[in-house]
């Protein structure tokens, strides 16, 4: 029998090197996957999705190169998408943990549920009526209106006011889970039997975003608000040190929010058990997808300093939403961005702000929040300033998303100026 085997891959007289070459190759490989595969489960980062069906595939893929040894050049073709696969997945990790900001091709450990769906103004909206739990267990509801939360009872808001709050996945709030958000425990402070709060946020959405939610999609389930809360600047600043930008971030920011949200159809952020059909799925989806980028400021030299053109497009945005809500006596709330400052301190770039240094991030907000005071107090609208020395890091989950215990903190901050301003 072993005498077969070994005669079957080339490995005995006439010795075929061409059948024992990609077979010895094989199965050199598949110790180093097996490796790589278990130290990936002993460390918590195997799981049972996506992760472990790529490592599947990749000894699938080296058992048939064995089986195809009879036909040396098919499998040898099988050998080198087994060895792109194999250093393209998880050579595209190493330089991430390097700190190199470079699109994934390694499968996550757990698939995540869809929580978005695409929409031809706002590129990507909530998906109703959701209920999913998050890869990393969270509980997280969207309304039958499509904003984050549970629906209202019937007939409930005919004695309730309605307080609406915008942002980004920082409103949203991506790390927290169902009625712990901070904008759930603003509803608790204001008082649940006399208001309810309709949380707009949106992972990713900037002040371009908001200003289109304010002024088309601001009433829902039929009662307009008394007042708005916008919890700003982190996602504009996504933009800065941009070339010949956009006024409405249209060259790179709008665009990405298909892929960062995943509802592009084909490629764009998904990933796939092979890496090589991720690559050719996302240059099909570059290259002929309706939906392209004219800026892709990925790999060019970070800026430093302040970006005036970014400052005066923020302060538009600021202003025009303002007004929208003045016409219909809707009061407006503005409160500057707060930061995981413990995280943002060296040279390298995690990756959501292409340009900005994470040393520069939190100079540019603090000029960021000082433009949102300056204007708001012009426009005789309310801003609330919330000290950022009164949150540490366990306040935060990473960079800026609160954690449970900092979204609690944050409403308590919030819940006086909102209560004085929602009457």
């Amino acid at each position: 029998m072993l005498k077969s085997i070994l005669a079957y891959a080339g490995l005995r007289r006439p010795y075929r090197f061409e059948r024992a070459i990609p077979v010895l190759c094989a199965l050199a490989l598949a110790p180093v996957v097996v490796a790589t595969a278990g130290w990936m489960a002993a460390t918590d980062r195997l799981g049972d999705g996506p992760r472990a069906h790529y490592f599947l595939y990749l000894l699938v893929l080296l058992a048939l190169v064995v089986v195809l040894a009879r036909w040396p050049r098919l499998a040898t073709a099988v050998l080198v998408l087994a060895l792109v696969d194999l250093s393209w997945g998880l050579g595209s990790r190493v330089l991430i943990r390097a700190g190199y900001a470079v699109p994934s091709l390694l499968p996550p450990v757990a698939t995540e549920p869809q929580r978005f769906q695409w929409h031809a103004s706002l590129q990507a909206v909530p998906i109703p009526s959701l209920r999913v739990t998050s890869p990393t267990g969270l509980e997280i509801s969207h309304t039958s209106e499509g904003t984050r939360g549970r629906d209202p009872a019937p007939h409930s808001l005919d004695t309730r006011t309605v307080v609406a709050t915008f942002g980004g996945s920082t409103t949203y709030d991506i790390g927290a889970g169902e009625g712990d958000t901070w904008s759930d425990r603003l509803g608790e402070a204001l008082g649940r039997d006399r208001v309810f709060i309709v949380n707009h946020g949106v992972p990713g959405y900037s002040t371009v975003e908001h200003l289109i939610q304010t002024a088309f999609y601001q009433t829902k389930f039929g009662k307009p608000p008394r007042c708005a809360i916008y919890y700003v600047g982190w996602n504009d600043l996504r933009n800065a040190h941009i070339p010949n930008l956009d006024p409405g971030y249209a060259d790179f920011h709008l665009p990405s929010q298909v892929d960062s949200l995943k509802v592009r159809r084909i490629g764009g952020s998904h990933v796939t058990i092979s890496p090589l059909l991720t690559v050719l799925a996302r240059f099909v989806s570059a290259d002929v997808d309706t939906v392209r980028y004219s800026a892709d400021p990925y790999g060019r030299e970070p800026g430093s300093g302040s970006d005036s053109a970014l400052e005066a497009l923020y302060e538009r945005n600021i202003r025009s939403i303002s007004a929208i809500n003045r016409a219909r006596g809707v009061a407006t709330i503005w409160v500057g961005q707060l930061l995981n400052r413990e995280r943002l301190q060296g040279d390298g770039r995690y990756g959501w702000l292409p340009l900005v240094r994470d040393r520069d991030l939190w100079p540019l907000q603090q000029r960021f929040n000082a433009i949102l005071e300056r204007t708001a107090q012009a426009l005789d609208d309310v801003y609330v300033a919330i000290p950022p020395d009164s949150f540490v890091g366990a306040d935060f989950v990473d960079n800026g998303h609160f954690s449970v215990q900092g979204a609690r903190r944050f409403a308590e901050h919030l819940a006086p100026a909102a209560r004085e301003a929602c009457r």
